[in-house]
């Protein structure tokens, strides 16, 4: 057993069907009377529901919330909380939402109080990002982190099957990258196994009935997990690699992560003997979990090529270049070389490369 420093991050979390209709105690709970309801354009109804549901202590819906958080989108989101007299902010829906909803606490501090809608997972960690000019930066800041999160998976009854399955593969992200990250701990190493195994499981069965509420929970239980997980690690050339084709070519979040996933697995699963036994047993005892990754999203009905989600094969260069001029803490040294290749098989759908 090697040495470690395990630290708790001050989080409430309240679970289960019907959950939502607690929201407004958890938001008397927090002393906040003027409450702003974030959401995107697709979760406008929603946004609105919960509104309702709080009354006067709901200043109003802006349903603005877009990709990668641009930054003149949370600037202007920071003005209309302002104006408003907002003491806090209940962002409804997935990582779009609930990054706007960071944008203004780290600007001014206001409370997030988090609805989650998909399995993002953003909501359970203190990482924040911002895109400027095609580049997205990305920090730590405990101001954003969520002060409460209330899951209720009957609000995810509506979330498609394809948004569905590749917002739970980017959950599993979360977790793998968490198995062999540099700082990871036996408690959230149990949590990484422990969520990837739920949503493996949960996904084919969300994607075959949407209808099918106990496999919502179980997937949503899995994407609380691995946010946790997310909040707790430092993440590696995986997400490195996504912020970089989100940031730079604007592709979609969970797709891209969906798809770079087994490719960035199978890239460091020779460096990461322990998190590919974990990983083997999350995933029903497999012996290449990158290649049981990639042969999941293909059952799943999600993408598996990067060409698919609008990227040129002329880009995989200047991609690779960025991975490799600041790369994030990573098990396996990162080479301009094996980023390229790496880059090449996500690019054409291939699955990755056996173990050597």
């Amino acid at each position: 057993m090697r040495s470690f420093t395990y630290q708790a991050l001050p989080m409430r979390v309240r679970f289960g069907a019907g959950a939502v209709r607690a929201l407004p105690e958890e938001v008397a709970a927090l002393g906040l009377s003027r409450v702003l309801v974030l959401c995107s354009p697709e979760q406008e109804e929603t946004g609105r529901m919960v509104a309702g549901a709080l009354g006067e202590r709901s200043v109003g819906v802006l349903a603005e919330a877009r990709m990668h958080v641009p930054v003149e989108v949370a600037g202007h989101a920071r003005d209309v909380a302002r104006e408003l007299g907002a003491d806090g902010c209940v962002a409804v829906g997935g990582g779009s939402a609930v990054g706007l909803g960071k944008a203004i606490a780290l600007e001014h501090g206001l409370p997030v109080i988090a609805v989650p809608t998909t399995y993002a997972g953003s909501e359970m960690t203190p990482v924040w990002g911002l895109t400027e000019g095609g580049e997205k930066r990305t920090g730590r800041d405990v101001r954003v982190l969520p002060r409460s999160v209330v899951y209720d998976p009957e609000l995810t009854l509506t979330l498609p099957a394809g948004l569905s399955a590749t917002s739970g593969m980017n959950a599993i992200a979360h977790a793998v990258e968490g198995l062999y990250a540099p700082d990871a701990t036996p408690i959230v190493s149990l949590m990484a196994e422990e969520g990837a195994r739920a949503l493996a499981g949960a996904l084919p069965r969300v994607v075959a009935d949407g209808t099918d509420l106990d496999a919502r929970a179980e997937a949503q239980y899995g994407a609380w997990l691995c946010g946790a997980v997310l909040a707790a690690t430092t993440m590696s050339l995986h997400h490195k690699l996504c912020h970089a084709l989100g940031g730079t070519l604007d592709l979609p979040h969970a797709p891209t992560h969906t798809v770079v996933l087994p490719h960035a697995l199978g890239f460091n699963q020779p460096a990461a003997p322990t998190a590919v036994a974990a990983l083997s047993r999350a995933l029903g005892g497999v012996a290449d979990p990158a290649r049981e990754l990639w042969a999941l999203a293909g059952r799943l009905g999600a993408p598996r090529s990067l060409r698919e989600l609008g990227m040129a094969r002329d880009d995989v260069p200047r991609i690779a270049a960025a991975a490799v001029a600041s790369p994030y803490a990573n098990p396996r040294p990162v080479t301009r070389e094996g980023v390229e290749a790496l880059l090449e098989a996500a690019w054409a759908g291939e699955p990755p490369p056996p173990p050597a």
